[in-house]
């Protein structure tokens, strides 16, 4: 990997934007396309372990998640610094941060690894079905803490305004992650097939995409010059773990809802678990442009609110908001138009495929809401509001989207329809309060 970064630069223009969005974009899409090879590849094998992996990851996806959203504090004190004109003092928020990781790394892993089967088996499911999602889970939990180590360097250089690096790093841990998966997948090393074959791989491309950031780190001489290796702390501490407060409880506010809805599917039969794990896996895809695009505009808030420019914060604010709906619009239309071909790429099975397809077309219409809630979190938590957003979270998925999905697949019989539907209303609720209050923000001196 090589540094091809331009400078930073502070100007909330539409090709900043865009030159930040890209590889972070395209890095976001490379965390998902190892969860897609693994659906695909294990859908391909068998529906039910389909199943089982689905189940498996729903619950570490929580944890996973929430313990990333804790961390998302490092990337907002990287760009605040560079505002600030102490681009030199950032390597205090990556020691920080990797420490962080860390100790969050190890209590994700020992609490998936002993906590997470019981919860399975507790939450009602088939006894079958929970005691293959038990074994994919445990394998999960081994790849917690290399994943958030990777993260924490990731997300400063980000800050720094150079997200390449990472996304070059996750693109070569993929292929790492595909070769295991159609080694592991198919049985073809003795004791280990299906879910827990691609559980395994997810591993070793995490393991992967950790020693080749690290290396790239290592090599790196602008890793000295913006104090990496140096010492000492400036007392922001407690400032970067409160940024990462509030998106660690929005994400797992948010991630606990959405895994929820693995459990009212599964409450339904396993063929739809496997038809929920498609869209949702598919939909986590396309979230990873709104993710990107938030991350970029966090960057340019994060470095307008250090320099105190309360224009160029909101320029850059509704600047994100444009691109991520531009983007979000065209994606919906390619989803709709290619239903069937998507339903097709993730499984042979017709029954599943019958069953996919028009959830896949209902589901364009909450990727556009989607996308704007996640931007204007972003932006509003890079310009100090860390409270709101979560409150917002918390409404929206956990008070309306979680039982509203239980009562329209179950009381209504509306089915997987019925999860989807929940999900859109969710969306359009988080993305309205969080816009407005972006809006009327906008209107005040900064804090």
């Amino acid at each position: 990997m090589t540094d091809f970064e331009h400078p930073p630069a502070r100007d909330g223009r539409l090709g900043e934007l865009l030159r930040l969005a890209g590889p972070a974009i395209l890095s976001r899409l490379g965390i998902m396309t190892m969860g897609l090879i693994d659906a695909i590849v294990v859908g391909q094998f068998s529906s039910a372990e389909l199943a089982y992996h689905g189940l498996g990851w729903a619950p570490t996806s929580v944890i996973l998640t929430t313990a990333v959203g804790l961390l998302t504090g490092v990337q907002v004190m990287a760009s605040r610094y560079v505002g600030e004109g102490r681009a030199g003092d950032t390597g205090m928020a990556l020691r920080r941060a990797l420490g962080y990781a860390a100790a969050l790394g190890l209590a994700a892993t020992v609490v998936s690894w002993f906590g997470g089967p019981a919860f399975i088996r507790a939450s009602g499911v088939e006894p079958a079905l929970a005691e293959g999602a038990g074994q994919v889970m445990q394998i999960f939990a081994l790849s917690l803490l290399p994943y958030l180590l990777f993260c924490a360097m990731a997300f400063w250089l980000e800050g720094l305004g150079r997200p390449g690096p990472g996304m070059v790093a996750m693109w070569l841990a993929n292929l790492v992650n595909l070769a295991l998966a159609l080694l592991l997948v198919p049985g073809h090393v003795a004791g280990i097939e299906g879910a827990v074959g691609g559980a395994w791989a997810t591993f070793g491309a995490r393991v992967a995409v950790l020693l080749l950031l690290a290396g790239w780190l290592w090599r790196w001489q602008g890793s000295r010059t913006h104090g990496a290796f140096a010492r000492g702390d400036d007392g922001r501490g407690a400032e970067q773990r409160r940024i990462g407060y509030g998106a660690g409880a929005s994400y797992f506010v948010e991630s606990m809802a959405f895994a929820g809805m693995a459990f009212v599917a599964g409450r339904l039969a396993t063929l739809d678990v496997a038809a929920w794990s498609i869209v949702i896996n598919l939909a986590a895809i396309v979230f990873m442009g709104p993710l990107g695009i938030a991350s970029a505009t966090s960057v340019l808030v994060g470095r307008a609110f250090g320099a105190r420019d309360r224009a160029d914060v909101v320029r850059s604010g509704w600047l994100g908001f444009g691109v991520v709906a531009a983007l979000t619009a065209l994606i919906s239309v390619a989803v709709w138009v290619g239903d069937a071909l998507i339903a097709r790429a993730y499984t042979a099975d017709p029954q599943l495929i019958a069953l996919v397809a028009p959830a896949l077309t209902l589901s364009c219409l909450f990727f556009v809401a989607d996308g704007l809630q996640v931007v204007a979190a972003s932006a509003l938590r890079a310009r100090g509001d860390i409270v709101v957003p979560t409150i917002t979270h918390i409404i929206s998925y956990a008070l309306i989207m979680l039982p509203l999905g239980w009562v329209l697949a179950h009381n209504a019989g509306l089915g997987l329809n019925g999860i989807v539907w929940s999900v859109i209303v969710a969306s359009l609720v988080s993305a309205g309060f969080l816009m407005t209050r972006f809006l009327l923000l906008a209107r005040r001196p900064l804090g």
